[in-house]
């Protein structure tokens, strides 16, 4: 049953986009239209000849048009078998006649709950029954059964029509039923994510987890040109790089995106004053805060300039001119930068204006971190399987933090102190960083060992080390660390503490007069 003639079509529709040209298509083969409320109204206003859904069933629509297309002449026509004589006997015997085409689009359900004003009983009336059922019966009956929710295939089917006379291939059947499966399947994923954000305090690490995946665009590559890659988007309201405007620059690759991500979630880090960092392969590189987000940028950028070339950056501001004009000072040549606003006039001087090649491929990103009322998840995949978390975004607090030395930080050291820890859980562990004067001057990260970390990070530094503060994302498993950090004149340290040798590394602080905090709390990012 290769090619299948079209004869009669079912109509029913919510985005009216292109559906009367393709139903007019649909007269011109002969095909009879059975049509519901809207749908109808707009093909009889457009002159075609409509069949009402009542008419066929030989039912009225009822209980506010929740009931209409839930009838055995409806899903009997769509689900009998036409290679078995049963079947249709049955179906003649009791008036059913064959549905060969179901053109249907769903109620605009993520579209409705998107308002920030929508009610519970509106998001729940625009849960669409009768659809979703007619494609399901469609689409399990693809051997005979035509089924049609996209409008953007209206124009593909035409042609085929023409083609064959009226009628329509296998392939293209199982093709739109794959495609409608995967249709309802995220529509309901829709509704149960919808309903579980209604509520707070559930489980949000469930024994079964729905993970839906939408708008996939195609990437250059993966991390290296031998490897395919995509984009997904993932939750009900676009945020993060799901929400992404990309404003300016090449199309954005795979570490591109990685490096956003991470750039993005870095400068989150810090609300109360203008942040801003660089990252490189994931890994901070650049982090300052400024009176203004240029003079941020200036010394986030200062931290590592060589290891910031061809880096990307993260805001916690918006892009302004003075910004722009930090770009432009000497050979800063960066890959992109993420941001919740760009200013059309340092938008103009960095890219529409300058002379330099680089700065007219520069990514200019406009995009807001995701927000949720629950605990955010991020998944992780690996072989056989996939992986689920809280997002690491616990912040601590000064009284959280518990001195375990003789030597008590100062004010100005504790919010040092905290401005590392922040930044420290942004690396890959083992990690350490240093800072002084809320911006980096060392870091060691992704390292075997906690000791090659700490010296990979004074290396950095040098003799800016003198006088900075120095953070662990894990515990000190020996003072070895702490001696290192003492010859180059660190003044205080903080970590989480745990280990079965605390009580050595605390001794070893005493012994050189560093202040050491301990928060209770581990940053381990693998």
């Amino acid at each position: 049953m290769d090619l299948v003639a079209v004869k009669r079509a079912l109509v029913s529709v919510s985005d009216k986009t292109g559906i009367v040209d393709f139903c007019k298509a649909l007269s011109q083969w002969g095909v009879e239209l059975i049509s519901t409320g809207g749908t109808a109204k707009a093909l009889r206003d457009a002159g075609l000849a409509v069949k009402d859904i009542s008419e066929h069933t030989g039912f009225p629509e009822m209980l506010d048009g929740r009931v209409k297309t839930l009838h055995p002449k409806v899903h009997g026509g769509l689900l009998a078998r036409r290679d078995l004589p049963e079947h249709m006997a049955t179906a003649a015997e009791h008036g059913i006649e064959p549905i060969d085409i179901v053109i249907v689009n769903l109620y605009p359900f993520e579209a409705t709950v998107a308002r920030p004003d929508v009610s519970r009983e509106n998001a729940i009336e625009n849960i669409d029954i009768g659809g979703p059922s007619m494609v399901r019966s469609a689409a399990k009956n693809q051997d005979a059964v035509a089924v049609v929710t996209d409008p953007a295939d209206y124009e593909r089917l035409r042609g085929e029509l023409d083609r064959h006379d009226g009628k329509l291939s296998l392939a293209t059947r199982r093709g739109l039923a794959r495609k409608a499966f995967r249709m309802t399947a995220w529509y309901d994923h829709a509704i149960a994510e919808y309903l579980a954000h209604l509520e707070d305090g559930l489980d949000d690490l469930a024994p079964r987890a729905l993970l839906a995946l939408k708008s996939g665009v195609k990437l250059r590559y993966g991390e290296n040109p031998h490897q395919e890659a995509s984009f997904y988007a993932t939750g009900r309201h676009p945020g993060g790089l799901g929400g992404l405007e990309q404003l300016s620059g090449k199309e954005l690759s795979y570490n591109n995106l990685l490096d956003l991500d991470s750039a993005m979630r870095a400068a989150g880090e810090i609300s109360d004053e203008p942040y801003a960092i660089v990252i490189k392969h994931t890994n901070p590189c650049g982090a300052a805060v400024g009176s203004s987000i240029a003079e941020a940028f200036a010394r986030a950028y200062d931290c590592d300039p060589l290891s910031a070339f061809g880096g990307i950056v993260g805001l916690n501001r918006g892009f302004d001119l003075a910004t722009a004009e930090q770009f432009l000072a000497g050979e800063k040549f960066i890959e992109a930068v993420v941001a919740p606003v760009f200013d059309d006039d340092a938008v103009e001087a960095l890219v529409e204006k300058s002379k330099k090649k680089w700065r007219k491929s520069i990514r200019l990103v406009r995009a807001t971190p995701a927000h949720t009322s629950r605990a955010s998840i991020e998944y992780r995949s690996v072989n056989g399987g996939m992986l689920a978390q809280h997002v690491d975004d616990r912040r601590i607090q000064p009284g959280e933090c518990k001195v375990v030395t003789s030597t008590v930080p100062d004010d100005r050291q504790m919010k040092e102190l905290l401005f590392a820890w922040g930044l420290c859980k942004h690396y890959k562990s083992n990690a350490i960083c240093i800072t002084n004067h809320k911006a980096l001057i060392g870091y060691g990260a992704g390292q075997t060992s906690r000791v090659d970390a700490t010296e990979h990070a004074l290396l950095r530094a040098g003799d800016k080390a003198s006088g900075s503060v120095l953070a662990s994302d894990a515990f000190f498993p020996f003072p070895d660390s702490i001696e290192k950090a003492a010859k180059a004149g660190i003044k205080a340290v903080i970590q989480p503490g745990g280990s079965v040798r605390d009580d050595a590394v605390v001794e070893a602080c005493n012994a050189h007069g560093i202040a050491m905090v301990f928060t209770g709390m581990r940053h381990f990012r693998h």
